[in-house]
């Protein structure tokens, strides 16, 4: 298989454009990963590297919940034994936002396409696409509705496993912001894969923030968050033709309609999910999506 993938700043649509000033307050800029795309955590302050390093932790904490890549993380275990009891906090509360998204996109976020997409990840592998049969297999082995969880265990059904990488980024994101605010920390840009922007940046305005788009449009960032999805963004084929988002109707990547779907909300967890499901979406019902949560907003919508 070639799962070949753009490079991140491609995929998450957004870099970052300082405006360069004499009298500006130096910014601090941390790198590392989360759930295998870079990340940067950006700020001014004079405990900058103790900061960081407290939100590298958590980073590492969340990705032993969400990897799919550890065999140890909760959902891992979640996956290959179909029940996880007593499950981190974490993983409900990401579950909950996911049924949020599910509902406002009319089923069209729904993490229970993994068996799908690891189908098309093996069969690409082997040099050739899914065979319809091997399809409709994959896809009987449950749907969202077939998921149980509460504060005691979640369940799914024989052959169902979850990917919650159309959202858990952005969960990511959303509790570095949560802790680092808790500490009394402001004016902070997070980027996990999707942005959160504590206040504004330090050096004057807002957050700026350009896309990867033909047009360079730019956004401004301030206490919200932004996150950006292409159908072909990240693809299972050497020729680039079939992209890692799945239509749960179907079975099939979705048709490259866009190139490019931004959207900023409150929660960087609901704009990486709604700017995931729009991405199989007509106009009409991505404005119809738009509505149903509130706070949301598409900034940049291009066809392909």
């Amino acid at each position: 298989m070639t799962l070949s993938r753009r490079r991140f700043l491609s995929i998450s649509a957004a870099t970052l454009a300082f405006a360069p000033s004499a009298q500006a307050t130096p910014l601090y800029r941390w790198q590392g990963t989360a759930l295998g795309a870079r990340a940067t955590i950006t700020l001014s302050h004079p405990a900058a590297e103790r900061i960081t390093k407290s939100a590298r932790a958590e980073i590492e904490r969340l990705e032993q919940v969400f990897s799919l890549y550890r065999a140890t993380s909760a959902l891992s275990q979640l996956n290959a034994t179909g029940h996880l009891d007593a499950p981190p906090f974490e993983l409900l509360d990401c579950l909950s936002l996911a049924a949020a998204a599910h509902r406002a996109t009319a089923g069209l976020f729904d993490p229970s396409v993994q068996p799908l997409w690891d189908l098309y990840a093996r069969s690409y592998s082997a040099g050739h696409a899914p065979a319809e049969a091997d399809i409709a297999t994959a896809r009987a082995y449950g749907t969202w509705a077939d998921l149980r969880y509460d504060a005691d265990a979640i369940s799914l059904r024989p052959g169902m496993a979850l990917t919650l990488n159309g959202i858990a980024q952005g969960y990511i994101a959303d509790r570095i912001a949560h802790l680092l605010q808790a500490e009394g920390l402001s004016e902070i840009l997070i980027d996990t894969g999707e942005l959160r922007a504590l206040g504004g940046n330090p050096q004057g305005g807002d957050w700026p923030v350009t896309l990867d788009a033909p047009d360079r449009p730019q956004i401004g960032l301030r206490d919200r968050a932004l996150a950006s999805s292409a159908p072909l963004g990240t693809v299972f084929d050497a020729d680039a033709t079939a992209g890692h988002i799945l239509d749960p109707r179907t079975g099939k990547p979705a048709t490259a309609r866009w190139h490019l779907i931004s959207v900023t909300a409150e929660s960087a967890a609901i704009a990486d999910a709604l700017s995931t499901a729009m991405c199989l979406m007509s106009p009409e019902e991505i404005a119809t999506t738009q509505a149903a949560i509130a706070g949301a907003k598409v900034v940049h919508l291009a066809s392909a």
